[in-house]
């Protein structure tokens, strides 16, 4: 297989399973708290680090910002081996009992986003392979997490989420919304591959706080490192699977 045009990897630079977050800084977080870390490559918003944890090999690589980039990520990926994605990522939270700094397990995302519909119509599910999902809530256990499980959804536009988009999602009892899990869900469910997702909490729509209007000495205790804390859940789900 040649060299992906994005990601520039070929076949044997990458490992069977891929943590995407959004963020490219975060990718650097991931395998701080890995083993064994080695930058592979790296385009535009693109960043490829393979490493270990607990002595399972594991490739961190991040996907940007919404699902047409996301779906970049996978079907590269998906192209030169990678079999599982876990994403890791953060929320708005769309319950009005969910603080900042809590973590969602997606049991399924509503397609409030057009990439996926452009490989499937909007009726088929975008949902977790239920190993990943287990092994995300198995993670979030042995951290003693609390964690959220349930449908969240994924949207494209992060400055038109209205009031009237949110109380629908409230009223339907959605717990979050991310701008990339529908896709990485479908993606993989179509290819036969294995995709889970979790989110940690960084703003609640329905209470009215926005992602980044407080400082760390206003959140709550439980939402300082918040991302750590998803990154150390993660990384034992990985070693579990």
């Amino acid at each position: 297989m040649a060299k992906q045009p994005h990601l520039l990897v070929e076949s044997g630079d990458v490992h069977d399973i891929a943590v995407i977050p959004g963020d490219p800084g975060r990718v650097d977080r991931i395998a701080g708290m890995c083993d064994d870390a080695e930058l592979v490559a790296e385009n535009r918003e693109y960043r490829v680090v393979n490493a270990s944890y607990e002595g399972t090999d594991l490739t961190v690589c991040s996907t940007g910002i919404g699902c047409p980039s996301a779906a970049i990520a996978v079907e590269e990926l998906a192209r030169v081996g990678v079999d599982t994605f876990v994403r890791c990522g953060t929320c708005g939270a769309l319950q009005a009992d969910m603080e900042v700094g809590d973590m969602v397990v997606a049991t399924g995302a509503a397609k409030e986003e057009g990439t996926s519909k452009r490989y499937e119509a909007g009726v088929y599910p975008a949902v977790p392979d239920y190993g990943v999902l287990s092994a995300l809530v198995d993670g979030a256990e042995a951290n003693d997490e609390d964690v959220h499980v349930g449908p969240i959804v994924s949207d494209d536009a992060f400055y038109n989420e209205s009031d009237a988009y949110v109380k629908e999602w409230n009223d339907a009892n959605l717990l979050a919304i991310e701008m990339e899990a529908a896709t990485v869900f479908s993606l993989a469910r179509r290819k036969g591959l294995r995709a889970g997702a979790i989110c940690t909490v960084d703003g609640n729509l329905v209470a009215g706080t926005q992602k980044g209007a407080d400082s760390d000495d206003e959140l709550p205790e439980k939402a300082k490192n918040n991302v750590e804390r998803a990154i150390r859940i993660t990384l034992d789900a990985v070693a579990g699977l």
